[in-house]
């Protein structure tokens, strides 16, 4: 299996806390030592980092760990190859070019019976069932919008409908982001958390450190991250069930399939008048 890393916020923020975290995960407390990736979002465009090699000893994990890129949007992955070869093109995050945006794609877990899955012209360049699933869904949304939908929630609910096909051929965690929402879909483990005020402390499981939110934050700060485990032994994580979605804007959990979680999304949020800074996530 793989393990994926997200973010949601609602100004620029760098992810070097969490991604610490997840880069231990690949090849030193974790076994995911065939690459890792990650994809950061700057208005339309993007900035993505990969290496085929494990990313607690990769250089470049190295850079992205202390380089504090800001983004709203951010999608990571790391890789336990069980298809296709440990190699640059089927290395996670994918991205495709979708009604002139930058879609990217991350996949967690085992498909089996996928090759009939049709790609039209989102041709997919490694081997990996991820990356035909990612061109297939890609294929799904263009044939039922041939135009950019004007209605983005009913969008994503059909992203989640195709979710659900593909979790019948196994295993499908997924993240989904345009740079500006971030989707997640979960088949068996995911898990999510929003920081806002008042921030407090978090300490990472994977490595002896620890941050004072509150000393990098203003009130009015949302950040959403998630995780295919928890990446902090001292927050409170909220853990997805089988076929459930949720979908982030900014920071804000907006829509989800399960009750609890939709209570959450559509709760009043209290606004601070404080105008908002590029906290540290």
């Amino acid at each position: 299996m793989c393990e994926l890393l997200g973010m949601s916020a609602n100004v620029p923020t760098d992810i070097c806390f969490s991604f610490t975290g997840l880069m231990q995960r690949g090849g030193k407390t974790g076994p995911h030592r065939d690459g890792w990736g990650i994809t950061f979002y700057e208005g339309k465009g993007f900035r993505t980092f990969k290496d085929p090699n494990p990313s607690c000893e990769s250089k470049i994990a190295e850079l992205v760990q202390n380089y504090p890129i800001k983004s709203c949007a951010v999608v990571s992955h790391i890789r336990q190859a069980n298809r296709g070869g440990v190699n640059l093109e089927n290395t996670h995050p994918f991205t495709r070019e979708l009604w002139g945006k930058y879609w990217t794609f991350a996949h967690n877990g085992q498909l089996t019976d996928y090759d009939d899955l049709e790609s039209g012209r989102f041709r997919p360049v490694g081997q990996t069932d991820s990356e035909l699933s990612f061109c297939w869904l890609l294929k799904q949304l263009e044939d039922r919008f041939p135009e950019p939908p004007q209605d983005m929630m009913g969008m994503f609910r059909f992203v989640a409908e195709c979710c659900d096909k593909l979790r019948e051929k196994g295993v499908f965690n997924m993240l989904l982001s345009d740079g500006e929402y971030v989707m997640t879909y979960c088949t068996n483990h995911l898990y999510w958390i929003t920081r806002r005020a008042p921030f407090g402390k978090a300490s990472l499981i994977d490595e002896d450190v620890e941050i004072n939110f509150q000393e990098e934050t203003t009130p009015n700060d949302v950040v959403s991250v998630v995780a295919t485990q928890p990446l902090t032994d001292n927050e409170e994580w909220a853990r997805m069930k089988p076929g459930e979605f949720a979908l982030f804007h900014f920071g804000e959990l907006i829509e989800s399939n399960h009750q609890a979680l939709a209570d959450v999304a559509y709760a009043p949020k209290k606004v601070a008048s404080q105008a908002p800074t590029e906290p540290l996530e």
